[in-house]
C-alpha cells in the first residue's frame, strides 16, 4: 500500500512537471490536475475531493492576496520614481570604483527587498550599462553581483511570494523567517554575487551586446533623496521586525504592544509603505493621482498568475494531507532518517530544475513536506521556509524566464549563461542550504 501511494504521488509530480513543459499549461492547470489525479487514485471520496482542493486554495491565499499586491504597488513606486537608481548610485559613490562589485551586490540586495525579480533587474541593470560603458571593465565584474543580490532576496526574504507562501503552508512566523533570511541571505549572495563575479569574469567575456543599451531617463529627472529611497524600501522590513520584537519591549503597556504587531503585520506594514511612497515617491516629486492610478492598474495584472499558481500549491497540498498520502511519505522519511530540511531542499531542487518555475518548486515543495512534518517534533519551521526557498533556485537553465531575461540583459550566448548565469543560481543554492544546516545547529 505504501508503495502504491508513493508511486501515485510521483506521478501527480510527473503531471505537474510534464504539464508546465510538455505540454505547455499554465502552472495553476497542471497544479490543479495534478492534486484531482492524486486524490481520485489514493481513494478520496468524490464529496471531499473539491472541498479539500478548495480550502487548501482559501487557507494558502486568505492572507497572501493582500500582500502580493501591496508590494507589487510598492515595487511599481520605486522603480518609476527612480528611488532604486538613487540606491544603486548611493553605493556606487560610497564603495568607489575598485569595490564596484560589492556596491552592485548591495544595489540588488537592498532593491531586491520589495520587488520581484524581473522588475529589479529592468531598475538596477540601465545603471549596471552605464557604469560599465564608463569604467570599460567586464560587464558580468559589475552586473552578476546585482543580480545575485536581487535572485537570493527573491528566492528566501519575505515579502517575496514564494518566502510567504511557504511560511502560510508551515505555518512558519514570518518575523523570524525574515531575520534568519537576512542572517542567511548576505553571505549567500556575497559568495554567488562579488566573490564568483571576480572568479568568472577572468574566464568569460560576454560575446554580444547587451540588450538593455538604453540607459534609464530616470537620471534626467528629479529623483527622490537617498534617504527617503532607503527609507520607502525598507519601510515594511522595519516595521515587521518591530512587529516580531514588540512582545520583548517589557516597558510598553499591554495595548502598545498590540499596536505594533498589528502595524508589523506584513499586510498592514505594507499598506503603510504603500501609502508612505505615494506621498514621498509620488506627489512630492510631481506624480500626480491619475499617473499614480495608472501605475497601480498596470502591476496588478501580473500579480493574478502568481496568485492562481500559489492558491493551486496550497490545494495540492490539502489534497495531500486529506487524503492520507503526506501521513504515509511523512512515516517512509522517518524509516529512511532523512532531516525534514534536506528533504524539502532536494524535493524543490529537483521540481526548479523540471519546471524552470521557483514560485512552483517552492510552493509544490512547501506542500509535499508539510503533512509529513505534521507529526514531527524539533523541526525548526523558519529554516524549513528557506531550504525550500534555496532549492527552489538551484540549476536555472533553459526553461527558466530569468535564464533568458540575463542572457539577453548582458549579451551572453547560451554556453556562457550557463557558465555565469546557472552557476550562480546554484552556488546561491547550496550556500544558503548549508548556511541554515548550520544555524539549524546553533538555534
Amino acid at each position: 500500500m505504501d508503495a502504491y501511494v508513493l508511486i501515485i504521488t510521483l506521478l501527480a509530480i510527473v503531471i505537474v512537471i510534464l504539464g508546465v513543459s510538455l505540454f505547455k499549461w499554465h502552472a495553476f492547470i497542471s497544479l490543479t490536475v495534478a492534486s484531482l489525479f492524486l486524490a481520485i487514485f489514493t481513494g478520496m471520496s468524490w464529496d471531499k475531493i473539491v472541498h479539500a482542493y478548495e480550502t487548501g486554495v482559501g487557507s494558502v491565499l486568505g492572507h497572501l492576496v493582500g500582500i502580493l499586491a501591496l508590494g507589487t504597488i510598492l515595487g511599481k513606486m520605486l522603480s518609476e520614481s527612480g528611488a532604486g537608481l538613487q540606491i544603486a548610485n548611493y553605493f556606487v559613490k560610497v564603495f568607489g570604483e575598485k569595490r564596484l562589485p560589492w556596491a552592485m551586490f548591495f544595489s540588488g540586495f537592498i532593491i531586491g527587498i520589495p520587488v520581484f525579480f524581473e522588475v529589479g533587474i529592468l531598475i538596477i541593470l540601465p545603471l549596471v550599462i552605464s557604469i560599465q560603458q564608463a569604467t570599460k571593465k567586464n560587464l558580468l565584474l559589475i552586473g552578476l553581483p546585482a543580480i545575485a543580490g536581487l535572485s537570493i532576496v527573491h528566492g528566501l526574504v519575505p515579502p517575496h511570494p514564494g518566502a510567504v507562501a511557504a511560511i502560510g503552508i508551515y505555518d512558519a512566523n514570518l518575523g523570524k523567517v525574515l531575520l534568519y533570511s537576512l542572517v542567511i541571505a548576505i553571505p549567500a549572495g556575497i559568495i554567488g554575487g562579488p566573490i564568483f563575479a571576480k572568479y568568472i569574469s577572468k574566464k568569460v567575456v560576454p560575446s554580444g551586446e547587451s540588450g538593455l543599451l538604453k540607459v534609464d531617463d530616470s537620471q534626467n529627472r528629479k529623483l527622490p533623496s537617498v534617504g527617503i529611497s532607503f527609507l520607502s524600501i525598507l519601510m515594511p522590513v522595519i516595521l515587521m521586525v518591530l512587529g516580531t520584537f514588540s512582545p520583548f519591549l517589557k516597558k510598553l503597556p499591554e495595548s502598545g504592544i498590540k499596536f505594533l504587531e498589528f502595524i508589523g503585520s506584513p499586510l498592514i506594514a505594507l499598506l503603510i509603505s504603500c501609502f508612505s511612497a505615494f506621498y514621498f515617491l509620488g506627489f512630492r516629486q510631481g506624480i500626480v493621482k491619475n499617473q499614480i492610478k495608472k501605475f497601480v492598474d498596470e502591476c496588478i495584472l501580473p500579480v493574478g498568475s502568481i496568485i492562481l499558481i500559489i492558491g493551486a500549491g496550497g490545494g495540492f497540498k490539502q489534497v495531500l494531507i486529506d487524503s492520507g498520502v503526506g501521513e504515509t511519505i511523512g512515516n517512509m522519511a522517518q524509516n529512511l532518517s532523512l532531516s525534514p530540511l534536506v528533504l524539502a531542499f532536494l524535493i524543490a531542487g529537483l521540481i526548479r530544475i523540471a519546471t524552470g518555475s521557483a514560485t512552483v518548486a517552492l510552493t509544490t515543495a512547501a506542500g509535499i513536506v508539510s503533512p509529513i512534518i505534521a507529526n514531527m517534533t524539533g523541526v525548526n519551521l523558519e529554516l524549513l521556509v528557506i531550504v525550500t526557498g534555496a532549492g527552489s533556485l538551484m540549476f536555472s537553465h533553459v526553461n527558466d524566464a530569468g535564464f533568458w531575461m540575463v542572457k539577453e540583459y548582458l549579451g551572453l550566448s547560451v554556453k556562457e549563461t550557463f557558465m555565469t548565469w546557472t552557476l550562480l543560481e546554484t552556488i546561491l543554492s547550496f550556500v544558503a542550504f548549508i548556511c541554515a544546516l548550520i544555524l539549524n545547529v546553533i538555534i
